[in-house]
């Protein structure tokens, strides 16, 4: 052995955003000049750098090589202590290979954000928002939740109203706003509340939103039934005010003195009814003989069944057994029927034919799930259709297929490991260019929604 090494110190504490530097230290204890490369090894490699990374030493000095470790401030940075390695390789003695250790312990940090979808929800008797609580520390995050607003409006209805949420994931929450009173007549009417999401010890993180009320009848129609009942009331009181008095001038004629009366018409003469006939029996017709050992025209035996439909998770799956990695399929609907499903970046829909899609169901494989939401033309976001989630495997879908239902204009969404990208097909333009989400965040894809144009095709990879 031609060289001695020592770890300055040994075991360091790092907070995750921040940095910690350990020395070095190694002697060449041979006889000729040597040159160490160095090369961090183990699970926290990507956040250990070397400088220098080579160090050229004569026999019997020492040199100093400083180790830079740089945890980042998300949920990968995991608490707790990491052993970590550096290994030396002398050039001039390239099998006397020689591994220090040491042990860097990873600090707690917890941080947490909250997002409404949509932020503003209309209703006559009730809304329902939906709020997204992502975890982006390194440790477990337990929260309430609940809702407030200026003056006592509304009544709130959460569900769950406490989350439990590991590093790097996210909870979905259910609400449901009630305004207090009913708007009969009048304009809408926009009261802003607020989600709160409370850990202990710690100030609440609030996320504000608009609940726009909307009145049961317009307000022009107050005035017009108020017109209408004064002008029914005076036409009323002008009538039983100066209604003629009529009086019939008939009389009964007087009989002429001498006239005799002629007596009344004779009852008409009760008849018995007719006997009845006989009934006669006769038997029904025999059946005839329909030629049974014979065929019929179109016999309904023997017919081939319709293969069953395949969906994205169907596709997905088969795409799984195949080939290792992460993979998204996904189908469109179009002119009232499902397309067959496509994969990794093939196109589903129609390119330029002027048919937009009204739905889209995807299934991914290797993500740890997926969620999401439509967005319409002329509506944006609709409270009918709910929020979906879909795990590894399954089938997810935005949009509707119902044919009073308008088509799709774009969609959000994100997978909660790695990233998903797409390339949206608008009418009247183009291909709009690949979009990619960032690890672990929502990104909204498809038209500008100013611009109110439907989506024709789609290709998504992951």
């Amino acid at each position: 052995m031609s060289l001695w090494t020592s770890l300055e110190p040994a075991s360091v504490t790092v907070d995750p955003g921040s940095t910690t530097t350990v020395q070095l230290r190694v002697r060449n204890t041979g006889d000729i000049v040597d040159a160490y490369r160095f090369e961090p090894v183990g699970d926290l490699a990507p956040w250990t750098t070397v400088e220098p990374a080579v160090l050229r030493l004569y026999p019997g000095t020492t040199g100093t090589v400083e180790l830079t470790f740089a945890p980042p401030r998300t949920a990968d940075a995991t608490v707790g202590a990491h052993p970590y390695a550096v290994r030396i390789t002398p050039a001039e003695h390239a099998g006397a290979v020689v591994v220090p250790e040491g042990n860097v312990t990873v600090t707690p940090f917890t941080e947490m954000r909250a997002e409404l979808v949509p932020s503003a929800v209309k209703g006559w008797f009730r809304g329902r928002p939906q709020l997204a609580v992502d975890n982006l520390g390194n440790t477990t995050v337990t929260a309430s939740l609940s809702g407030n607003d200026n003056g006592d409006r509304l009544s709130y209805d959460i569900q769950p109203g406490n989350v439990q949420i590991e590093p790097g994931r996210a909870a979905f929450v259910k609400a449901t706003l009630r305004p207090r009173q009913i708007t009969w007549f009048g304009s809408k009417q926009e009261q802003p509340y607020a989600l709160s999401v409370r850990r202990s010890g710690t100030e609440p993180v609030d996320v504000d939103g608009i609940f726009v009320q909307r009145s049961i009848l317009p307000g022009w129609l107050a005035g017009t039934l108020g017109l209408v009942l004064a002008l029914t009331i005076a036409f009323v009181t002008i009538w039983l005010t100066y209604s003629p008095q009529m009086q019939s001038v008939a009389r009964e004629k007087p009989q002429e003195s001498g006239a005799v009366v002629p007596d009344s018409p004779p009852p008409p003469k009760k008849t018995a009814p007719p006997a009845p006939d006989e009934e006669k029996t006769e038997e029904p017709p025999a059946e005839e003989d329909g030629g049974g050992s014979g065929e019929s025209d179109g016999g309904g035996g023997g017919g081939e069944e319709e293969p069953a439909e395949q969906t994205a998770a169907d596709a997905v799956n088969e795409l799984a057994q195949s080939s290792e990695g992460r993979h998204i399929c996904y189908r469109a609907y179009v002119e009232d029927a499902w397309q067959e499903p496509v994969c990794d970046g093939a196109e589903a829909g129609a390119a330029g034919q002027g048919t937009p899609i009204k739905s889209l169901n995807i299934a991914v494989t290797g993500t740890q799930g997926v969620t999401g939401t439509g967005a319409f033309v002329g509506e944006g976001w609709r409270k009918e259709i709910p929020w979906s989630n879909a795990e590894d495997g399954k089938d997810m879908f935005f949009g509707s297929t119902e044919s009073a239902d308008p088509a799709l204009e774009g969609f959000t969404y994100k997978v909660f490991d790695g990233s998903v990208c797409s390339d949206a097909f608008v009418t009247e333009k183009d291909w709009m260019g690949e979009v990619c989400t960032d690890p672990g965040q929502f990104k909204y894809h498809g038209s500008p929604m100013e611009l109110n144009l439907s989506l024709e095709a789609v290709r998504l990879t992951v």
